[in-house]
């Protein structure tokens, strides 16, 4: 005979665990790991081969990841089980609109490299660049590849040896009138191989500086101090105890589409993908 204050497994109701909530890890949910006591905002939920996991980002902007255990996670003080975003579960639908806000083509297949090319000047303008560019220069065959440092430019040019049907497009940071970076370009513009060669910039320091302040939640770019390392100014400005590898990463992660860039920025790298893919 079994007993009414017994279930078929023979434990105690007050001893079986309580049901713990399921909580969709949306962006920007507040969450604290149980284990580490770590707190933050959710970032980004990740597929792994191990499972899912959750990057969660402090008030101080340090990214920290974790598996998505159950019983893993605490909500207003509450232990919950993260789950995957609600729009992450359903099929996603496929978006009419390339990052760039072009319309996007679905199935096409990335075409053979033009000869032409996109130079830009340092590793995070090429990474932004692909982030949201990327699908429209895969359509188009255009690759992009980046300079080490506009001194360098006289140099790849020559060795490039632009010319029609091989043109070179080149985007440099803070092309202002005065600057070595104008003197170059003009030098480069007035070669051998200027008519097939466009080298155009934005006015900023740094490529940080594209991304829109709102878009991180600032009100404006901090000031630095002349004398000051631009980057590490900013990171101190921002109270960031971190390289700023981790700072531009945490700047790209915030970057959807031609929304969050400034005008200055989204018109050069138009012109740019014009010239290399218009046929003379």
């Amino acid at each position: 005979m079994r007993s009414r204050s017994y279930g078929p497994d023979l434990t105690p109701p007050w001893k079986k665990p309580k049901a713990v909530p399921e909580v969709a890890a949306d962006r920007d949910l507040v969450v604290e790991e149980v284990e580490t006591g770590f707190c933050g905002a959710v970032v980004r939920v990740e597929k792994t081969p191990e499972g899912f996991t959750v990057t969660l980002e402090d008030r101080h902007g340090k990214l920290r990841v974790f598996p998505m255990e159950p019983r893993g996670f605490m909500v207003d003080g509450a232990v919950v089980t993260l789950v995957r975003p609600r729009a992450a579960q359903a099929a996603p639908a496929r978006p009419t609109r390339t990052a760039s806000g072009s319309v996007a083509v679905h199935g096409a297949k990335a075409r053979v490299a033009r000869a032409g090319r996109i130079y830009v000047e340092g590793r995070h303008d090429a990474e932004l660049v692909e982030r949201v560019w990327g699908d429209d220069l895969r359509i188009e065959g255009v690759v992009v590849e980046f300079l080490e440092g506009v001194d360098d430019l006289p140099a790849v040019v020559r060795e490039f040896r632009p010319g029609p049907g091989r043109r070179l497009g080149v985007l440099v940071d803070h092309l202002v009138s005065g600057s070595k970076e104008s003197r170059i370009a003009a030098e480069v513009a007035a070669g051998q191989y200027g008519a097939d060669v466009l080298v155009t910039g934005h006015p900023f320091i740094d490529i940080w500086q594209a991304v829109k302040p709102s878009v991180l939640g600032i009100g404006t770019w901090p000031e630095v101090p002349r004398g000051v390392v631009w980057k590490d100014g900013v990171n101190a400005a921002l109270g960031r105890a971190t390289s700023t590898g981790e700072t531009w990463r945490w700047i790209l992660s915030h970057v959807d589409s031609y929304r969050d860039l400034e005008p200055a920025l989204l018109g050069r790298v138009e012109e740019i993908i014009d010239f290399v893919t218009t046929p003379e």
